[in-house]
């Protein structure tokens, strides 16, 4: 008994000392970086419309998890009839504009969370759940392919009148069940 307890102390003891050794000389200095949007410098992602003049709003993002039309609600008090086109993607992935056209708004929207809205011709394109750390503003012209925000997080903390929130009470980027893109014609 009791060598196994010098042996678990050495054990540790060693553990301690690598620990210590790799702090030292193997790991970077880590920079404390804040996200800053350049919003000078524009970014366009190129890529070739489709026939009717669109380009899909998250690239390297095909997928869809819940589609535009009738559905099972996918939480409590969610519409059957879905409006919109969600795109399961990572926090922070770009997004992109799908035509030209301009910004017309900018702000929390209930269900759709933080949203951004172009428009163009006869159509408004929204993107809800999105990071509330815009990089456009209402009224800017945007091109086809240009980077006009981020897909937002899950959860979002001190938003004035906002009622959706998890099963824990932790309040959500508007009626959202994780991080996704909600494409809304």
């Amino acid at each position: 008994m009791i060598f196994i307890s010098i042996l678990i102390q050495k054990i540790l003891n060693l553990i301690i000392i690598l620990t210590i050794f790799i702090s030292i000389f193997f790991i970077p200095i880590i920079q404390n970086y804040e996200l800053n949007y350049n919003t000078t410098e524009k970014e366009i992602i190129e890529f070739n419309p489709n026939e009717f003049g669109f380009i899909w709003p998250i690239p390297g993002y095909t997928q869809i998890s819940s589609p535009f039309g009738k559905r099972n609600a996918p939480t409590s008090g969610a519409s059957s009839f879905h409006y919109g086109t969600d795109i399961p993607a990572p926090e922070g992935t770009k997004l992109i504009a799908i035509h030209d056209g301009e910004i017309t708004f900018r702000s929390f929207l209930g269900a759709g969370g933080y949203t951004i809205t172009l428009s163009f011709d006869n159509y408004k394109i929204s993107y809800c759940h999105v990071s509330p750390n815009y990089i456009v503003s209402v009224g800017d012209n945007v091109k086809q392919g240009e980077v006009i925000g981020y897909v937002g997080p899950k959860y979002v903390y001190g938003v004035a009148g906002n009622k959706y929130s998890d099963s824990l009470g932790n309040p959500t980027n508007g009626a959202t069940t994780g991080c996704h893109l909600h494409l809304r014609f």
